[in-house]
């Protein structure tokens, strides 16, 4: 079977990205492990299906290039909405549905993707930092020149210590630049690697910093190795809402495969 697909980057977080409303190709772990293979397939951090939904425009299945269903993805999500747009699917404003529920979104213009992010669960300090859910679980560890971070060996010995091996954790390293501004570097679960950027993991961070009283700001530009993101939110008491997630999700190119079903 040939299928079409489109590869697409979120500030350096690549994916597949497919229309998938006919079902060909749900839950073919093996599959989305070959597609995302760098060397044997077409090469991704992940691949999205974009499916039919029921109560809102479209649905979004996020995979890892593991091969198995990921929880929220960010970056995966903001080149799926242009996906979506481009593909005449939605207009400019769109809500659909995720790992987490149901987001708002809206297309600012054809590589500008703004998002509507959520905490999914209390903000966690414990001895290796400070730990909360955005759709994926996150831990923020604050670092000093992470330029020279060896991220995929301390993000992996904290992944799979004892405490997080089970459920597993993301791992973000943040360096402060400034009261609005923070350098970022991530280690990804599913990934299995550090990613030139990760949407949800810039999302807790920003709010970890100013929960912490890093930043008393309440839109903070994450910058990633892939580009910046600018996290944007309320907050009173500690209590954050109307989160959102403004970056970039820029059409690569367009193919076709053909695979086995």
């Amino acid at each position: 079977m040939k299928i079409n697909f489109s590869k697409y980057n979120g500030a350096g977080n690549d994916f597949i990205v497919i229309d998938d409303r006919n079902n060909n190709i749900e839950n073919n772990s093996l599959l989305i492990k070959k597609l995302c293979n760098r060397n044997f397939g077409i090469g991704g951090d992940g691949l999205i299906l974009i499916k039919e939904s029921k109560s809102t425009d479209f649905e979004i299945f996020h995979y890892t290039s593991d091969g198995n269903l990921g929880s929220l993805c960010g970056n995966g999500s903001r080149c799926a909405i242009s996906f979506a747009f481009k593909n005449n699917i939605i207009g400019k404003k769109t809500v659909f549905e995720a790992f987490d529920g149901v987001h708002e979104a809206e297309v600012i213009n054809e590589d500008l993707i703004k998002m509507e992010m959520k905490i999914n669960s209390q903000i966690i300090e414990n001895k290796y930092g400070t730990w909360v859910d955005t759709g994926s679980p996150h831990l923020v560890i604050e670092k000093e020149n992470t330029d020279k971070l060896d991220v995929n060996l301390e993000g992996s010995s904290i992944r799979y210590n004892e405490h997080y091996k089970k459920e597993g954790v993301n791992v973000n390293f943040i360096e402060k630049i400034s009261n609005e501004t923070f350098k970022i570097r991530t280690y990804e679960r599913g990934v299995e690697n550090e990613t030139l950027a990760c949407g949800t993991g810039s999302t807790a961070s920003a709010i970890c910093m100013n929960y912490l009283g890093k930043s008393s700001s309440n839109l903070i530009t994450m910058k990633c190795r892939g580009g910046d993101l600018k996290v944007q939110f309320n907050s009173k008491n500690k209590e954050f809402n109307n989160i959102s997630i403004t970056g970039p999700a820029k059409l690569v190119f367009d193919g076709q495969i053909n695979i086995k079903i």
